[in-house]
C-alpha cells in the first residue's frame, strides 16, 4: 500500500532534525518537508492553509479555534518553547527601572496576538501588576514597516492598540525614541547593534526566568503542530502518528545533546547549561504531550481569554483531539 503523501512545514531545530533527515519515519506517511522560518509558516498556514502539516503559533491556533475557523487539528508536540524575560526591551531614558514602570508607556509589539506577547503580558500582570490595559501597544513590523495581524482579532475597548506609521518599523521607532519599549519573539536589531539607550528590562533575564519557573512550574509553550482537519477526518490515526514521530525525533536530539564528547552545538559550556536545566526543571525539561503540560496550557488559555483574544475560556480538549490525549503503555 502507498503511504499518505503530506507537505510538512517546520523549523530546522535539533529536535526536528531526525525527522527532517529521514532518520525518524512517520507511520503511514510519505513526507515532503519544508524548512521555513516561523513567520513564513504561520502567515501561509493561517492566511491560506497551504500545508498539510505545519508548526503553528499557539496563540494564533487558539484564536482560530475560538472563531471556529481553524483548518488544522492540534498535535501536542511543542517544538518551540521559551522563557521570554529576555525579550522585553526598554529605552533607558524613560525612567523605566522595574516592570511596574511600564504603566502608561507606549510599547511596541509585532502583533498583539503573538504567543510570545501573550506570555510576556501574562507574566507582567501576574508577577508585577502591569495589566494589558495599563499600556498603549504599538503594532508593526520589527524590522520592516507595514506588518499587520495575520489573523483579525476583536479586542475589548479598554485595550489600546495603535498601528505604527506605514513607513516606520518598531526597531526604528525604538531607536529614535518614538516608543518607550518593545516586546516580541526576537530582539530588535538596534539592541543587537549596541544602541546606547536600549536595554533589556531584566538585566539578568536567566535569573528572572529561573525564579519564574520555580514559582510557577511553567516553561512557556510557543508552538504546536497542526494537521489539516479534512485529512484527519479521513485519516483519524494521523495526529497520534505525528506525535509519536515528533517524540522520537526529540528523544534522539536530546541523547545527542547529552553526549558532550564532541559538542553538538556551536556554543561553549553546553554540558554545564544542560546540567543546570536538569537541576532546575528535571530530566524531562522539554516535554511533549498534554498531561505533562496541562498546567502550562491552562495558564496560557486563561491569559489568552483575559487579554481579549478568545471570546470564551478555551479548554485543552478544544485544541487537541482525543487520540493525542493519551498513549499506550507496555
Amino acid at each position: 500500500m502507498s503511504k499518505l503523501r503530506l507537505s510538512i512545514a517546520i523549523g530546522d531545530y535539533d529536535r526536528n532534525r531526525p525527522l527532517l533527515d529521514g532518520e525518524v519515519q512517520i507511520d503511514g506517511v510519505d513526507p515532503v518537508f519544508m524548512k521555513l522560518f516561523p513567520e513564513e509558516i504561520f502567515f501561509r498556514a493561517f492566511r491560506h492553509a497551504e500545508f498539510d502539516v505545519c508548526e503553528a503559533s499557539l496563540s494564533s491556533f487558539a484564536v482560530k479555534v475560538d472563531h471556529g475557523t481553524n483548518p488544522y487539528v492540534g498535535v501536542p508536540a511543542f517544538v518551540s518553547r521559551a522563557f521570554r524575560h529576555s525579550e522585553i526591551f526598554i529605552r533607558t531614558d524613560r525612567g523605566i527601572e522595574k516592570p511596574e514602570d511600564l504603566k502608561g508607556k507606549r510599547i511596541g509589539c509585532p502583533e498583539y496576538q503573538l504567543t510570545a506577547c501573550v506570555w510576556i503580558r501574562s507574566m507582567l500582570e501576574d508577577d508585577y501588576g502591569v495589566r494589558p490595559t495599563d499600556v498603549t501597544w504599538v503594532r508593526g513590523g520589527i524590522e520592516q514597516p507595514g506588518r499587520a495581524e495575520k489573523i483579525a482579532v476583536s479586542l475589548p475597548s479598554d485595550i489600546r492598540v495603535e498601528q505604527a506609521p506605514a513607513d516606520r518599523s518598531l526597531n526604528q521607532m525604538l531607536a529614535d525614541g518614538e516608543i518607550d519599549g518593545f516586546i516580541g519573539p526576537r530582539a530588535p536589531s538596534a539592541f543587537e547593534a549596541g544602541h546606547p539607550k536600549i536595554a533589556r528590562l531584566f538585566a539578568t533575564p536567566t535569573a528572572a526566568a529561573s525564579d519564574y519557573y520555580r514559582r510557577t512550574n511553567i516553561f512557556p509553550i510557543m508552538h504546536v503542530i497542526g494537521a489539516r482537519r479534512t485529512i484527519v477526518e479521513d485519516q483519524p490515526w494521523l495526529p497520534a502518528a505525528l506525535l509519536k514521530a515528533f517524540e522520537q525525533s526529540k528523544r534522539i536530539a536530546l541523547s545527542r545533546l547529552t553526549d558532550t564528547s564532541a559538542t553538538k552545538v556551536t556554543l561553549p559550556f553546553v554540558e554545564e547549561q544542560l546540567q543546570s536545566a536538569k537541576k532546575l526543571m528535571g530530566n524531562d525539561f522539554w516535554s511533549y504531550g498534554v498531561e505533562a503540560n496541562r498546567h502550562v496550557l491552562d495558564a496560557f488559555l486563561q491569559a489568552h481569554h483575559s487579554q481579549g483574544l478568545s471570546s470564551r475560556r478555551l479548554g485543552v480538549e478544544d485544541l487537541f483531539p482525543a487520540p493525542t490525549l493519551e498513549a499506550f503503555k507496555i
